[in-house]
């Protein structure tokens, strides 16, 4: 096991979740969660599993964090545009008065 690995690479997890093909998912229900399936690029696949391995951390605990941070990303963005578009638009004048 590497030494390298003794955190997770979210970045790693980000590149898997944007390479699932979403149109070919498959759920079940299950008592411990969600039972999915989907299509993944195999090389990112390769990579999660071997980031798992090396953190010593399971893929479900792995995917579950991935899917809440990209969840949270989605749902952020918008939100924090909307707020820097009514914040310019109340500093309007300032912003014009700083620019001279």
């Amino acid at each position: 096991m590497g030494s390298t690995g003794s955190c997770l690479n979210l970045e790693k997890t980000r590149h898997f979740l944007n390479c699932l093909d979403l149109r070919r998912d498959f759920v079940t229900m299950n008592p411990m969660g969600l039972k999915i399936s989907t299509i993944v690029d195999d090389k990112v696949w390769k990579e999660f599993k071997k980031l798992s391995d090396e953190t010593h951390q399971s893929l479900s605990g792995m995917l579950s964090e991935a899917l809440q941070d990209y969840v949270n990303r989605k749902r952020l963005r918008p939100v924090f545009l909307k707020h820097l578009k009514n914040s310019m638009d109340e500093n309007e004048e300032l912003g014009r008065l700083l620019a001279k």
